[in-house]
């Protein structure tokens, strides 16, 4: 077999995917066995992949892949997400591009050149995600708009209208004014700002007096309609019931008191706004105040601001501030630091205004999926989540649902000419018979509707995604939704724990009365180094793609992880996909060094081999175990940490050092067989994490034919072990280190073979790695004694002392000085351990097993320091003979 010096990812991991994909092994039909079920959280499809993709990505594959390996009938669905508002803008800065306005196109014109777009581009993340090796059964790639999505969305709307959870009105809602569209509350980033706190004076009425009032927004004074005070703010007493002028537009509007008023606010005297602020439209509905609302939809001035009109609102600011300072209205402005309103989508200054919307009812649909989450029955992790997800639940809003854009599900209610009514229907022809039921008039025409231009926003699809990509919506008993709901783990991002994952959890409960999901694991943000988050406008996010073909998709995926504390962020560095590199080059010249071993069938097997092969048997079932306690609690980058521990510092460094034949000489059959036996079981539980070059070793390390896989094998299970194995040579590590250490320190030749002396009884001491241990440092024997012979070198293994003969070659004084600064650091250590157990608390409150290795610990430290008391003692006396 011709194995390559070096492993090439690019060429094996386009092999192995093709071949996968192929076979169908990423496919999946209900059958007998347990279904493993994941939905992707489907990606804009204006996307590209970006780190936190790939991280999101990296974690469901590793888990799909595991539990396809365990025997389970897994599947996880790929799809994509309509994205309205990113789409729509793309859709139409290409339209610009060509001289043509959105205005100016039909809504079916435009549709189809979303359509075209979406064709074009929509794709392409999801031939990304393939470059990582994300093992989705892409036969079942579903798209928010598909024409059954789009349907279970519709009839879903109906069912809530129908049942009273759905309605039409005007309020106060966060307004895009770059998007020209109504965002609900979760799509607002709250963002702390260097602002100004402006003061301005209000003439009062009829009088030669005057008010003053602060403001961050100075804009929107010409839309006051009130000036408010505290009713137990006794600086504005003789004010109460008078009028105040408001400065420009000179309109007189009435003093007001209210408890809501905060006295410590800037004057204490509050201007009111109730087109433009929801605290003041709130006071305006209390007091029956006038709303005047004067800005477009686009964040300019309209008409009814009388001043600046078609201006933006933030260069009116600081026009405005600059006219009522000519007209000695400004009293002064200081610095000011306050949280400001930003759209998630466009990163805009989002605008309150009022707005003709639909909105959701949300407080009795949440209440059963905040208690199922609450009695753990969807478990979140890490369990810190739960208490900011109950926080939203039980704070819960109305979600306004409608958009003001033409890409995405058009609302499916039709106005009546002549009507102030309209109905909800899932076609025109059954809207119009509606009409005529509704209005009595029989004489209706089609012609007499016109359907709500607005469309639904994104969520109102991606909440149902669990459901409606089994078609579960529109056929609640089919096969599918039968097999694969609830599905078993969401991975996703905690900034979308209430906007779609509560959500979906609502929807589960509301058309299945079943959980969407059994567990939710919520990643870490992707950071740099220096903690900010990653995003194209820092300029600090890499390119996935390109770390792929410069570290190889398997580098890429350990190198995310190797930064991935479970629920932590994640501070990432190239260097760690460099280190993911490295982690499979050793991984292949491993493989290739057992490939080299020539086998002789009647070499008997050397009692070191025997002996370390129940050693490794032991750990690696020790390492299967504590993987399987790790994939319960979701720590996988500690899974990672354990595998890549096991098969470097383990496997390759300990295990083959120890089998490895001579320089031209063979190994014995048996030993060659367990190695590869270890091997592939190495492979087979590292697969999840490391896909591409696990299989192509697998492939390569017996004989495989057509159709065989590494990734539909059987992952190993743990295996009864001998703790003590393990335990025994820890102990053999750290007398190898030390004997090293010795040959370094005295410039020994490792060609020159030592003696190993032990004081105590051979009886009582675990032989069991001796001939390991002869053979890692070139020991010609290994000897008892009962007390310490003189010109030797020493040292301490837990409790047990060793003695290397060396004549002439004892520095006493060298000597001396080693043993006073381990003699130092086992006082220290023990001082440690007794101030835990003589600390009252902990004795009381730790576990038993925790008080018990501190005592262990507590005994072994005294021991330690007996020893080294009697040896300084006994060097000290032959240094004064």
């Amino acid at each position: 077999m011709n194995i390559p010096s070096k492993y090439n990812p690019a060429s094996t991991e386009e092999k192995w995917y093709q071949y996968w994909m192929e076979k169908g092994f990423f496919h999946s039909e209900p059958d007998e066995r347990e279904p493993y079920t994941i939905v992707i959280p489907p990606p804009n499809v204006t996307g590209v992949l970006h780190m936190g993709h790939m991280l999101n990505n990296t974690i469901q594959d590793i888990m799909v892949r595991r539990e396809r390996m365990l025997g389970k009938n897994a599947l996880w669905v790929p799809g994509t997400d309509h994205a309205s508002i990113a789409t729509e803008a793309r859709v139409v800065a290409k339209l610009r591009e060509k001289g043509i306005k959105k205005s100016d196109l039909s809504r079916d014109e435009f549709l189809k050149h979303a359509w075209e777009w979406r064709n074009e581009h929509g794709g392409i993340i999801l031939e990304q995600l393939k470059k990582l090796g994300a093992s989705c059964d892409w036969e079942r790639t579903k798209f928010t708009m598909d024409d059954d999505m789009y349907e279970s969305v519709i009839d879903v709307f109906i069912d809530l209208f129908n049942k009273g959870f759905i309605y039409r009105g005007k309020r106060m809602v966060n307004w895009d004014p770059q998007a020209k569209t109504a965002i609900s509350d979760e799509e607002v980033i709250f963002k702390e700002v260097d602002s100004k706190l402006y003061y301005f004076r209000y003439k009062i009425d009829g009088q030669d007096k005057w008010l003053k009032i602060a403001t961050t927004r100075p804009e929107t004074i010409l839309g006051d309609t009130a000036v408010c005070v505290h009713p137990d703010d006794e600086r504005f007493k003789d004010m109460h019931g008078k009028k105040a002028l408001i400065p420009l537009v000179n309109r007189s509007v009435p003093i007001i008191t209210d408890e809501h008023v905060d006295p410590e606010f800037g004057t204490g005297a509050l201007k009111i706004t109730p087109a433009h602020d929801e605290n003041d439209y709130e006071i305006g509905k209390k007091h029956k105040l006038e709303i005047i609302d004067i800005f477009n939809d686009d964040g300019t001035l309209n008409k009814n601001a009388q001043f600046f009109v078609g201006e933006d609102r933030f260069k009116v600011r600081d026009k405005i501030t600059k006219k009522l300072d000519d007209e000695g209205h400004l009293v002064k402005i200081e610095d000011y630091v306050n949280k400001v309103g930003y759209s998630e989508r466009t990163d805009v200054v989002i605008e309150p205004k009022l707005s003709l919307q639909w909105f959701l009812r949300m407080k009795e649909l949440a209440q059963p999926a905040l208690e199922h989450v609450m009695n753990n029955d969807v478990k979140i992790y890490p369990r810190k989540f739960k208490n900011t997800y109950r926080y939203w639940m039980e704070n819960v809003r109305d979600w306004c649902i409608s958009r003001q854009l033409w890409w995405g599900q058009r609302i499916p209610a039709y106005y009546i000419e002549g009507e102030d009514a309209f109905v909800v229907a899932k076609t025109r022809e059954e809207a119009l018979v509606m009409a005529k039921e509704k209005t009595g008039n029989t004489g209706l025409k089609d012609s007499d509707l016109k359907q709500d231009e607005d469309v639904l926003d994104t969520w109102f699809s991606s909440w149902l995604w669990p459901i409606s990509v089994f078609d579960g919506i529109r056929n609640p008993d089919n096969e599918d939704i039968r097999y694969y709901y609830p599905t078993n783990d969401l991975v996703t991002a905690p900034e979308i724990l209430f906007f779609w994952v509560a959500r979906m959890i609502i929807a589960g409960y509301e058309y299945l009365d079943e959980k969407p999901f059994k567990n939710v694991y919520l990643t870490g943000i992707v950071r740099d180094k220096m903690g900010r988050k990653m995003s194209k406008s820092l300029g600090n996010s890499p390119d996935p793609l390109e770390l792929i073909k410069k570290y190889g998709a398997d580098g890429v995926r350990v190198g995310m992880l190797l930064c991935s504390p479970a629920g932590g962020d994640l501070l990432f560095e190239e260097s760690l996909t460099k280190q993911g590199r490295n982690f499979s080059n050793k991984i292949w010249n491993a493989f290739r060094l057992i490939k080299t071993f020539k086998v002789d069938e009647y070499l008997n097997q050397p009692d070191a081999s025997a002996k370390i092969i129940q050693w490794f048997d032991a750990k690696l079932n020790e390492a299967i175990k504590t993987l399987e306690k790790q994939f319960t609690q979701y720590r996988l980058s500690e899974a990672l940490m354990t595998l890549y521990k096991l098969f470097w510092d383990e496997f390759a460094s300990w295990y083959l050092e120890i089998i490895k034949p001579s320089y031209k000489k063979p190994i014995d059959s048996k030993t060659l067989e367990a190695t590869t036996g270890f091997f592939e079981k190495l492979l087979k539980i590292m697969h999840p994490f490391i896909p591409f070059i696990t299989e192509e070793i697998w492939q390569l390390i017996r004989d495989r034919k057509n159709g065989d896989s590494i990734m539909v094998s059987k992952m190993p299970g743990a295996s009864l072990y001998d703790k003590s194995l393990i335990s025994r040579f820890e102990k053999t590590k750290e007398t190898v280190s030390a004997v090293r250490t010795i040959r370094k320190e005295k410039n020994i030749p490792v060609k020159e073979p030592l003696t190993l002396l032990v004081r105590g009884n051979e009886e009582n001491y675990d032989n069991r790695f001796g001939e390991v241990l002869k053979k890692l440092t070139n020991l010609s024997d290994i000897q008892f004694v009962d007390k310490k012979p003189k010109g030797v070198a020493s040292f301490i293994v837990k409790t047990t002392e060793y003695f290397i003969p060396l004549g002439d070659k004892v520095d006493v004084e060298k000597e001396l000085e080693k043993l006073s600064k381990e003699l130092n650091y086992s006082k220290g250590f023990l001082a440690t351990v007794m101030k835990k157990l003589n600390n009252e608390q902990f004795i009381k409150n730790a576990p038993e097993k925790v008080v018990q290795r501190e005592l262990t610990k507590k005994s072994e430290a005294e021991e330690k320091i007996k020893v080294f008391e009697e040896r300084i003692a006994g060097l000290k006396k032959t240094k004064n003979e």
